[in-house]
């Protein structure tokens, strides 16, 4: 019998640094960087856009080995099948199987491709880990229930203020020429979205730390990137001594087979991480206070200020996951807005 593929699952909202974790994750031996894997039935297989190594999927030497293993001429549908079964309104009905102990996303006939997929990635990397940035709660808690998964839940947070402002940035699926945009919801939608997902991910795993679940904020993470690398990179199950790490706050990227995510998967070579900071000027103060009053109460459970101008998220003494603010010194991440991207200054965030 073969052993569980162990699966580390990025949740919570969008723009939080997902695709950041996951293109450093990947550059760790043992770690593979599988993207938003929830879209290889979509995005990989139906519309065959490109693998994080820059070629269509479907022409990617790794992808067309897994592919192999797996029901393609049926991508459309379970595509389309993981859309009906994720919708937010199923939230409830979700949320009340997890708290009687069952399974939170009924079992379905599609499921056993879905494992397949996980075993197949493990089995043609090699990888000890999988590293998956789907992020959206219900398909981590599907992939979860999976036979042959063994998760551990990753969950990224960031000043919601800061993603609203990001959500609204015109940006390619794929790049700038990409005429294809990624959503760009506005800014009541994405502070409702950032409240929902942060909390059901919390709601779903937060009983699981310090073992099963994770929490790290992405101002954090940009302050002091490599130890929270590290920390990451430990968890996760590989070697933390084993990162691409020039320096502090530097990495040197070598392409991955992302299959979905930011743009900035492709990028490669000595990449400075730095927080992205151009929220703090340019978003309104009209969004800034709606997005504020619509998410004051994850503000507080995540450690963020509420006034506009008022000391930033503390950093990090203690592992956190316990559901409290973490409390330590003030975070100083600054510079450029660039979180991964060339070495050259570009305007950026992580999704």
């Amino acid at each position: 019998m073969n052993p569980p593929v162990r699966v580390l699952y990025l949740a919570g909202s969008g723009r939080s640094g997902s695709t950041l974790v996951t293109t450093v994750l990947g550059q760790y031996p043992g770690a593979f960087a599988a993207g938003e894997l929830r879209y290889l039935w979509q995005r990989g297989e139906v519309e065959n856009r490109p693998c994080g190594c820059g070629q269509p999927l479907r022409d990617c030497p790794l992808w067309r080995e897994v592919r192999r293993e797996l029901p393609v001429e049926r991508a459309a549908g379970i595509a389309a099948g993981l859309r009906g079964r994720l919708r937010m309104r199923g939230l409830p009905a979700l949320l009340r199987r997890h708290r009687r102990g069952v399974r939170p996303v009924p079992a379905h006939p599609d499921d056993a491709a879905l494992a397949d997929l996980y075993a197949a990635v493990a089995r043609h990397t090699g990888a000890r880990v999988v590293v998956d940035s789907s992020k959206l709660p219900p398909y981590g808690a599907l992939v979860g229930a999976l036979p042959g998964i063994d998760l551990r839940v990753l969950h990224l947070v960031r000043d919601p203020r800061a993603t609203a402002f990001s959500w609204r940035r015109r940006r390619g699926l794929d790049g700038d020429t990409d005429p294809e945009l990624m959503s760009r919801p506005p800014a009541w939608k994405a502070a409702l979205l950032w409240l929902v997902w942060n909390t059901v991910t919390v709601r779903l795993w937060g009983d699981r730390a310090p073992g099963g679940y994770l929490r790290v904020r992405y101002e954090d993470l940009t302050a002091d990137p490599e130890p929270t690398l590290r920390r990451i990179a430990a968890f996760a199950g590989v070697d933390p001594d084993g990162g691409p790490f020039t320096g502090p706050a530097t990495v040197r990227l070598t392409p991955t087979h992302s299959v979905a995510g930011n743009p900035s998967r492709h990028r490669t070579g000595p990449v400075p991480i730095t927080a992205d900071v151009q929220w703090r000027r340019d978003l309104s103060r009209w969004s800034y206070a709606l997005v504020t009053v619509l998410t004051a109460a994850g503000l507080r459970r995540f450690g963020y200020p509420w006034r506009r101008g008022a000391p930033g998220p503390v950093g990090v003494d203690r592992p956190a996951g316990d559901g409290r603010p973490a409390q330590g010194r003030p975070a100083t991440a600054g510079g450029r807005p660039v979180g991964v991207g060339r070495s050259v200054p570009a305007r950026h965030e992580e999704g």
